[in-house]
């Protein structure tokens, strides 16, 4: 079965089991959304339903799976030969949704929810965990980074003389 819903200003084909990006919706991760305008019901191998403009009593409920952003967009306004420009920024809300049922009643479906997984008291977590500690890491010895400071000296060294040789050099 399919329909055809109306929700943020657009229009969604959709199915049992479809997960779809819409404007944003109100309602946490979980939370069941009912769209009441549903403007087409139909199922494969019969003519579909056609509301005027909308299917009397059906319904369609979705999941919300996130609540998320889309990606930035660039605003740019400009006047030429004005010196006006604008820029801004902009990511759109929008709400991941999973379509539970299709009803064309309008009852509800029958939520179904994971089984809540039962927390161990702290003391139990302590037992079950043994506490290991990692060995401590060593630091380099002192002895690479006075070598690595060693050849800086040298070079310098043998910069200066350079310098006292071109200089002789000019007079």
């Amino acid at each position: 079965m399919f329909a055809v819903i109306k929700t943020g200003g657009k229009q969604y084909r959709v199915s049992e089991n479809d997960v779809f990006v819409v404007e944003k919706l109100q309602g946490e991760a979980g939370a069941i959304i009912e769209f009441k305008e549903v403007l087409i019901l139909g199922e494969e191998g019969k003519a579909p339903t056609v509301g005027a403009p909308l299917v009397d009593k059906a319904a369609v409920f979705g999941e919300v799976v996130r609540q998320t952003r889309g990606d930035k967009i660039i605003v740019f306004k400009k006047k030429r030969r004005q010196n006006y420009r604008r820029k801004a920024g902009h990511r759109q809300d929008l709400t991941l949704v999973k379509i539970v049922a299709i009803s064309p009643t309008g009852t509800k479906p029958a939520v179904k929810k994971a089984a809540a997984k039962k927390e161990e008291p702290a003391e139990a977590k302590a037992e079950t965990k043994p506490a290991a500690k990692k060995p401590a890491v060593k630091k380099a010895p002192a002895k690479k980074a006075a070598a690595k400071k060693a050849p800086a000296k040298k070079a310098a060294a043998k910069k200066a003389p350079a310098k006292k040789a071109a200089a002789k050099k000019k007079s």
